[in-house]
C-alpha cells in the first residue's frame, strides 16, 4: 500500500515538474506583445462620414496584418480636433504605451487662420510629451495644406510648420497626407473636404510609403 502511494506521489510530482518546465519553455518562445502605433489626428484620421473600418488607420492595420508584423494600430482621430486639442488629449493617450506616433493635426487650425507659430508650438508640445514618456518612440509628421483663399503668405507659413517639425525632431515627413485626394471631387464626400472610402485608400497608400520603412526598422 505504502509503495503504491509513493509511486503515485512520484508520478504526480513528475507531472507537476513537466508542466512547470513546459510553461517556462512556452513563455520563452511566446511572441512579444504587439507594438503600438498611435494615429493622433482629426476628421481625416477619424474617417469622418465613413465607418471606422474604412478610415486609413484601419487600412494600415490590414497592410500590417498582411505582412504578419507585430504592430497594433490605435485610431485616436477626433473630428474637428485642433493642435491645442491634441495637446489636451495626449497625456491621457500616453497612459498606454506607444511605439510609433503618426501626428496628423493642424488642418482645422489652418482653416481658422491660427498663427503658424502657435500651431508649431502645439505640435512640438505633443512630440515633447511623447518623447518624455516614451523616449524610444518613433515620430512621423503628417503634412497638410490650406485652401488658396487663406492667402499665399499664410499658406507658405502653414506648410513650413510640418517641414520645420520634421527637421527639428529628425522625424520622417509625409509632405501632404491628402496627396492625390485633396481637391479631387470624386475622392471626397459632398462637403469637398473629407475623403470617400476610395480616397481613404489613397491616403493609406501615401502614409504607408513613409510608415512602412519605420516599422521595418523596428523589426530588426
Amino acid at each position: 500500500m505504502l509503495r503504491t502511494q509513493l509511486k503515485s506521489r512520484g508520478r504526480f510530482i513528475a507531472c507537476i515538474s513537466f508542466a512547470l518546465l513546459l510553461s517556462v519553455v512556452l513563455s520563452i518562445g511566446a511572441a512579444p506583445p504587439a507594438r503600438v502605433i498611435l494615429f493622433l489626428g482629426d476628421s481625416i484620421t477619424a474617417g469622418y462620414g465613413l465607418d471606422i473600418s474604412q478610415a486609413y488607420p484601419a487600412l494600415i492595420q490590414q497592410k500590417i496584418d498582411a505582412q504578419q508584423w507585430p504592430f497594433k494600430v490605435v485610431n485616436a482621430g477626433q473630428s474637428g480636433d485642433t493642435t491645442a486639442g491634441g495637446v489636451n488629449r495626449i497625456d491621457w493617450l500616453l497612459r498606454s504605451r506607444i511605439d510609433v506616433l503618426v501626428l496628423e493635426l493642424g488642418a482645422n487650425d489652418g482653416l481658422r487662420g491660427v498663427p503658424a507659430d502657435t500651431i508649431l508650438k502645439n505640435l512640438q508640445a505633443i512630440i515633447d510629451r511623447v518623447k518624455t514618456k516614451y523616449p524610444a518612440a518613433k515620430i512621423i509628421i503628417a503634412g497638410m495644406k490650406v485652401p488658396l483663399n487663406m492667402g499665399n503668405s499664410y499658406s507658405k507659413e502653414f506648410e513650413s510648420v510640418f517641414l520645420s517639425l520634421a527637421k527639428k525632431n529628425d522625424a520622417p515627413l509625409i509632405p501632404f497626407i491628402l496627396e492625390g485626394v485633396g481637391g479631387v471631387r470624386d475622392l471626397n464626400l459632398p462637403d469637398g473636404m473629407h475623403p470617400t472610402a476610395r480616397g481613404q485608400q489613397i491616403v493609406a497608400a501615401t502614409v504607408w510609403k513613409v510608415l512602412e520603412p519605420v516599422l521595418r526598422s523596428l523589426l530588426n
